[in-house]
């Protein structure tokens, strides 16, 4: 047994796969410091210290979210300046509306009762609700009016989001439910936003434990072994609290913004990366383990050879999240430094935690198929290696046909419409305010109960009314100066329009504009707009500009990273040419089904940047397994026989790892926001099509075609220039 590890340690030396297990000094290298027969047992004891640690401050983290406003609208905005000005006129509140409808007219009970929910609302203090500020109800102006509406404040401030949804109810257990033909709804941005609260109610534990069980399931199905699968989950719900640990502590003492969008894409982030890991790791101990008796020697080659692989598709994580601090949107660049904190505990806890307890548990974990010295290498007579052996036969036919068919598919972004959706197109069901909403247009302005909100000097506030009065889109009498708020402040005042158009609307957009436009020609007011319209186009601005600035970016950063790590310049860039076309082909098939499978009316305006850097940041990671792996054997047998057996090598693993990114991913579908199951499912998409089609045909393919001359102008794309195979 010792002659024979001897022999196949000597062969590696000379076949120029020598890592760790190259000479002594390799054997007492930092991959020692993890699964050495006694710093195993140190890295387990550290990690429990900061699992008992973490745990507690872990559950905290929904307690440190801030969901306001100015947590989404980007930092510079005319509707951000307005909302920091608002708060020297009034305290910060938000209007839920209530509308009150029954066709062929509201009866004399009817407004009975509209009175005394009136006045038992005027009562109501609890959750914020500033019920001594209600004002109507307002009639419609129809003869015999048929809808009444009565507007209730509530306080927004740091903990405002919290207590929306209680305070709508509060006021609904006033008003109760339609009944007897009395349609009664609660809607207005009081209503909406308590709708968006109940949405993202539980958004840690659903997307938790959706993707602990898409997680366990794939495990269990690529492993066979119910005993290993449990190793990695522990892991990564490890790495999940302590990245949420520390997210919290940051927030609280560091002024990290965290709101519920990032709080549940670190949850999916560090499921699907972490797990990918593993799977990587595992695969490369498993070869290990049919070469070498001793595990932990096994586990030092495993974490030697794989390793730079791990650290370069971790890296390309992190660093493509800290670039979305670039971006002018408060909720994107938020996501960013919380994202990259995920990945990176991950990273740590999937490279010392995961790796010590392999080792620990030792070779048994892989029950029932247990990989012992001497068995056979599976993936040299698997579907991966006939498949590379297949392409292999006429390569340049495989990538061009491969290259043309995703074009094809790239075709379907004719169909897609990022220009933003409306509240009512926001969710997957139809809740009350959205209802309302709808209810309150049929009697009222649609613009009612979110107003355009104007800011302008005390002197010219005169010229500033008339300039809005008079333009179109602004509901003629609706000017005016609303209850509770300060006449003037330093010199400026604060008032009101209603716009003829729903607030969340284009055409409610456009009267923004334009009314932007007519007080800015008044020369000294210095005169804002802002309210919930102009803060949905600043937000729609914003993030065209962040789509421009930050994709390119992030190519960027992958492109260094790439080349850094292959030594190389022309495999980079075409991996990153089979990157942009998976993107465009995975946004194609998406829009297609959005429109005729799922029908939703549209996507947000942060949708493509969204679904670019998750499917650019972590479908890199596959090409990065194989061409790292594909260079490795490059080295011994030359760039063509070295891709086949690449592809073989890596195949099933990469192929598990996509379906556990594709599947967490696919967990964002559970929560009931449109935007949310549009991100999930075309990242999803993009994740499958990297995985069974771009890693495995199109740039096994081209590798196939270039030959050595991908490598250049590294050594190794010079000495392998006319070698047999190449």
């Amino acid at each position: 047994m010792a002659d024979r590890q001897s022999g196949e340690r000597t062969d590696e030396r000379r076949d120029g796969r020598g890592g760790v297990d190259g000479g002594a000094t390799g054997r007492r290298g930092v991959a020692w410091l993890v699964c050495g027969r006694r710093s195993k047992w140190l890295v387990l004891l550290l990690w429990l210290v900061v699992i008992v640690g973490t745990a507690p401050l872990a559950q905290k983290l929904t307690d440190a979210q801030d969901n306001d406003a100015q947590s989404w609208l980007p930092g510079s905005a005319e509707s951000t300046q307005v909302l920091d000005l608002s708060k020297d006129f009034r305290p910060e509140t938000i209007p839920a509306v209530v509308v009150y409808a029954r066709e062929g007219g509201l009866t004399a009970a009817d407004r009975a009762r509209i009175a005394t929910d009136v006045a038992q609302i005027k009562r109501l203090t609890a959750h914020g609700v500033r019920g001594s500020e209600t004002r109507g109800p307002l009639l419609d102006k129809r003869p015999g009016p048929s809808a009444a509406q009565i507007y209730v404040p509530i306080t927004m401030d740091a903990k405002g989001w919290e207590r929306i949804a209680p305070a709508v109810d509060s006021i609904r257990d006033r008003t109760g439910t339609s009944t007897d033909g009395l349609k009664i709804h609660i809607t207005g941005p009081g209503g909406t936003s308590a709708d968006f609260s109940k949405a993202f109610e539980g958004i840690d534990s659903t997307l938790l434990f959706s993707a602990l069980g898409i997680v366990i399931v794939i495990l269990l199905f690529t492993y066979r072994s119910p005993s290993l699968l449990l190793v990695p989950v522990l892991s990564v719900v490890a790495a999940l609290f302590t990245a949420q640990a520390l997210i919290y502590l940051l927030a609280q003492h560091a002024g990290l913004t965290v709101n519920g969008q990032s709080a549940g894409i670190l949850t999916v982030l560090v499921f699907g990366a972490g797990t990918d890991y593993a799977l990587l790791l595992v695969a490369r101990y498993r070869e290990e383990l049919r070469r070498h008796e001793d595990r932990h020697e096994a586990m030092a080659l495993a974490l030697h050879r794989a390793g730079p692989a791990v650290l370069a598709s971790g890296a390309t994580v992190v660093l493509s999240m800290l670039v979305l601090l670039t971006a002018d949107m408060n909720s994107t660049r938020g996501l960013g430094p919380v994202a990259a904190i995920g990945v990176a505990v991950a990273l740590l806890a999937m490279l010392t935690l995961f790796p010590a307890l392999l080792v620990i548990f030792g070779r048994w974990l892989f029950w029932p198929v247990i990989p012992h010295l001497g068995s056979p290498e599976p993936t040299e007579r698997g579907v991966w290696a006939h498949a590379g052996r297949r392409i292999a036969h006429r390569p340049r036919l495989v990538w061009i046909a491969t290259a043309a068919a995703l074009a094809l598919l790239s075709l379907g972004l004719i169909q897609l419409r990022a220009a933003g959706i409306s509240n009512a197109d926001s969710f997957t069901d139809k809740p009350d305010s959205i209802v309302g909403q709808e209810v309150s247009a049929e009697y009222f302005p649609a613009g009612t109960g979110d107003p355009l909100v104007v800011v302008a000097d005390q002197d010219l506030a005169q010229q500033v009314r008339r300039a809005v009065a008079t333009t179109e889109g602004v509901v003629r009498g609706s000017i005016g100066v609303p209850p509770n708020t300060k006449p003037v402040h330093d010199d400026r005042v604060l008032f009101e329009a209603t716009t003829t158009a729903p607030s969340d609307s284009q055409a409610a957009k456009d009267t923004v504009d334009r009314v932007r436009a007519a007080v800015h020609d008044v020369a000294g007011a210095d005169a804002k707009v802002g309210g919930g319209t102009a803060a949905l186009l600043d937000m729609d601005r914003a993030t065209a500009h962040d789509n421009k600035l930050v994709i390119p970016l992030v190519l960027v950063v992958v492109l260094l990273i790439l080349g850094l790590l292959l030594r190389a310049l022309v495999a980079p860039l075409l991996l990153i040419g089979t990157v942009v076309l998976s993107f465009a082909a995975a946004l194609g098939i998406s829009a297609l089904a959005f429109r005729h499978v799922f029908d939703y009316a549209g996507e947000s305006t942060d949708f493509p940047l969204f679904v670019f850097v998750f499917l650019v940041a972590l479908g890199i990671d596959y090409n990065i397994f194989l061409t790292t792996r594909i260079r490795e054997e490059a080295a011994r047998q030359g760039t063509r026989p070295g891709v086949v057996t690449g592809l073989a090598a890596t195949g099933a693993v990469i192929t598990s790892a996509g379906l556990v990114l594709a599947g967490t991913f696919a967990a964002l579908g559970t929560l009931p926001m449109v935007a949310f199951a549009e991100i999930g499912f075309a990242v999803a998409v993009g994740v499958l099509l990297d995985t069974f089609v771009v890693r495995s045909v199109l740039v096994t393919s081209l590798f196939l075609d270039v030959g050595s001359r991908v490598w250049w102008p590294s050594k190794l794309g010079h000495e392998r220039m006319g070698r047999s195979g190449d």
